[in-house]
């Protein structure tokens, strides 16, 4: 019979899922599985496209899936690697929203080659580039992911990270429209030859390393309240200086580069991030006031602003005119087309909905799959986010707190911004759905995020490093020598 002690430290109090040596499990046998039912469902919906659409499978399906496994596996074995403890769902999310972007892609570049057969023009397929877009962006996160062993090191260099992020934000607004033209009405693009990248994509990360240490360091100065005003503890006048900063920034990217996306995102990501180290609602109160007061500024000052509201409010009143509410009431239409249920993978027709595949894919993904589908997708986002944000609970240090729950209300804050656009909810702004959407830049940016999370994540479930000294055994009393101790005079 075991004795009460035996007993205590048995599988009684919880340890039979620890490893062999006490240390919590690194669940990537978890991962790994949910990354295979990733892989299924991808395939599975591939070949639902392909049989609406081509009434027959082809081998681009099995080479897609092929790629799609490969690339994951991967990503699986490194993060088994280098990140050993981190959370076992964000990897699997991330890829189950890659995969289902790849098919949505491949489904308009179906629609897309037909229209170019009847007109006679050249085919042009994305989702090859989408692939290869994916495998620089996972190789970028392979670099994160060795390169940063601890979170704790971007402190040192978080003031040079600001700098650079201010930069690469401000840079495509000073530049000539033949390295940084206007596209879809907003000046965000960076033109190498063929090629072109979104630098705020990365901005928006090394902000918020710099913000995350900022506030880690200057937290106290927030915390003090300056006059009582009707019974609120207002900021100090001299404490108010970042919250001007960041609204003098989000306000110069809503002006110069006609951009209210990146705006709204980066804004609403440092308020968050503010009163998260503070936990004083008057943060908020006073930013929102000031975005307010500036939109309605810009508002009366700026046409771009104006034909934005105009759209949002009635997009049929402006359908016909040149960058008006066209495309936001074709993909409100195909909404109504999709209905609870949705018309079925490859069954509907999101190609009428100009740019499908990049700002308005969760309107083709709301067609095809309806109601129901468009609202797993955002299960899908936001189960993401809080295993992001649980990680950003559960680490040690404060900067890695402040640090993952910004990376995680950024991605999810990015996801409203988008769906809220296509529906209606708030004015189109132009940004893409994290790793749904066609394009490198939110790729490569979004596995830098990814990465990092991960390294958090890493941080928080990996087991104490520092053990406890062993206890020396002592010799039975009965053998134990006798020493002689002179007493002090």
């Amino acid at each position: 019979m075991a004795s009460p002690v035996q007993g205590a430290v048995g599988p009684a109090a919880g340890q039979s899922s620890a490893g062999p040596d006490g240390a919590p499990p690194t669940r990537r046998g978890t991962e790994l599985l949910l990354l295979g039912f990733a892989a299924v469902v991808v395939s599975g919906a591939l070949m639902l496209v392909e049989a609406n659409q081509e009434q027959q499978l082809t081998f681009r399906i099995f080479w897609y899936g092929l790629a799609f496994l490969g690339l994951f596996a991967v990503a699986h074995v490194a993060v088994r690697r280098f990140a050993p403890y981190a959370d076992p769902l964000i990897l699997p999310c991330v890829a189950l929203l890659n995969g289902l972007g790849l098919v949505m892609i491949y489904r308009i570049d179906l629609a897309e080659a037909e229209k170019a057969l009847r007109k006679g023009n050249e085919i042009s397929n994305d989702v090859p580039r989408q692939i290869l877009w994916t495998t620089v962006a996972l190789v970028l996160f392979l670099v994160v992911l060795i390169l940063i062993k601890d979170h704790r090191t971007l402190t040192k260099y978080s003031y040079t990270f600001g700098l650079v992020g201010l930069v690469l934000l401000a840079l495509p607004a000073f530049l000539p429209n033949i390295l940084a033209p206007t596209v879809n009405g907003a000046k965000i693009w960076l033109k190498f030859g063929p090629f072109s990248l979104q630098p705020g994509e990365f901005a928006k990360i090394l902000l918020l390393i710099f913000f995350s240490a900022f506030l880690v360091s200057k937290r106290d100065l927030f915390m003090a309240a300056g006059r009582r005003v009707l019974g609120v503890d207002l900021p100090r006048a001299r404490d108010l200086g970042p919250i001007l900063f960041a609204w003098a920034v989000s306000l110069g990217v809503l002006v110069f580069q006609k951009d209210l996306g990146t705006s709204l995102l980066f804004f609403g990501t440092i308020l968050v991030m503010l009163y998260v180290a503070t936990e004083r609602v008057i943060w908020v109160i006073v930013g929102l006031s000031l975005f307010v007061g500036g939109a309605i500024v810009a508002y009366q000052l700026f046409t771009h602003v104006q034909q934005r509201v105009a759209n949002w409010i009635d997009p049929l009143e402006t359908y016909g005119d040149p960058g008006g509410g066209y495309q936001i009431a074709q993909a409100l239409f195909g909404l109504g087309t999709g209905g609870v249920g949705g018309t079925g993978l490859g069954a509907g027709r999101p190609d009428l909905v100009p740019l499908a595949n990049t700002d308005f894919i969760a309107a083709a993904i709301g067609e095809e799959l309806g109601f129901i589908g468009l609202a797993a997708l955002l299960m899908v986002y936001t189960v993401l986010a809080l295993r992001g944000m649980r990680s950003a609970l559960a680490v040690r240090d404060t900067f890695g707190k402040l640090l993952g729950g910004g990376l995680s209300f950024l991605l999810i804050m990015q996801v409203f911004v988008v769906v809220g656009g296509v529906t209606k909810l708030i004015p189109m702004t132009g940004l893409t759905a994290p790793f749904l959407s066609y394009g490198g830049s939110s790729l490569l940016a979004n596995y830098v995020l990814i990465a990092l999370l991960l390294r958090i994540s890493d941080a928080a479930r990996r087991p104490q490093t520092g053990a406890r000294p062993r206890p020396v055994p002592q010799a039975p009393i009965a053998e134990a020598h006798t020493v002689l101790v002179e007493r002090p005079t």
